[in-house]
């Protein structure tokens, strides 16, 4: 049985596109009863999941922005207590592998973008939430990590340098912010099963993920069920 989320209010991060990962972690967080905000860099994409949530009897609000900006994730925050009365969870999806090829071919700009989407917006949503959590008394923020930054693999420096900070970033948070009892943890996914990644990967062996066995380390990790729980990177992946 999933967690029973009624009387929460959930943000979550990078939700555009139909069938990946913000995607399916919004819709987990609506079947589970939760108010939601979802954000993400492109306003029609963004909006285009507020409608079908809509639709599905969720309760939604939709924020657009880059989140790589301070600005933008403040907005988001802000969403939840203007619509919501507050916020209770924070899964920041926000991210994804930029740059792939040799380290010593990595141009500035394509590193900079690197960490922009993945440490930065986990950051600063984060850094904006804080406050909100507290207010509440507490609550939960789920990053999202990598296993590629468990267990590097070449071609991808950039991407696992982020994501390793991602990991960084949740251990600090959740030691900084622990008695004010709020939980900071990660995910690190492994190969998901999203229609981009089996276009990418063809006819390759991958040891798949389903979207739902994703979701529903996402959903446990921002529950009571795991309230003893926090600091923590959690490999959701088949070959670790």
């Amino acid at each position: 049985m999933p967690p029973d989320f009624r009387g929460k209010v959930a943000l979550v991060t990078g939700v555009g596109r139909v069938g990946q990962i913000g995607h399916a972690v919004a819709r987990g967080f609506g079947a589970a009863g939760a108010q939601i905000v979802i954000a993400d860099r492109t306003a029609t994409a963004v909006q285009d999941r507020a409608k079908e949530f809509t639709a599905g009897g969720i309760a939604v609000r939709a924020v657009a922005g880059d989140l790589a900006t301070p600005d933008a994730a403040r907005r988001a925050v802000a969403a939840a207590v203007e619509s919501f009365g507050g916020l209770d969870v924070v899964v920041n999806v926000a991210g994804g592998l930029v740059n792939y090829g040799p380290a010593l071919d990595l141009k500035p700009e394509q590193l900079e973008r690197e960490l922009a989407v993945n440490i930065k917006t986990t950051f600063f949503v984060s850094q904006a939430a804080i406050p909100a959590l507290l207010a509440r008394g507490g609550g939960a923020i789920v990053n999202f990590a990598s296993v590629a930054a468990l267990k590097p693999q070449s071609q991808m420096a950039s991407y696992i340098a982020a994501k390793a900070a991602v990991a960084g970033l949740t251990r600090a948070f959740a030691r900084e912010f622990r008695d004010g009892g709020v939980r900071v943890n990660a995910v690190a996914p492994g190969m998901m099963k999203t229609a981009d990644n089996l276009a990418q990967m063809k006819d390759a062996k991958v040891r798949w993920v389903e979207l739902d066995q994703l979701v529903a380390a996402v959903l446990y990790l921002a529950s009571d069920e795991a309230s003893a729980v926090t600091g923590e990177i959690l490999p959701v992946a088949r070959d670790v």
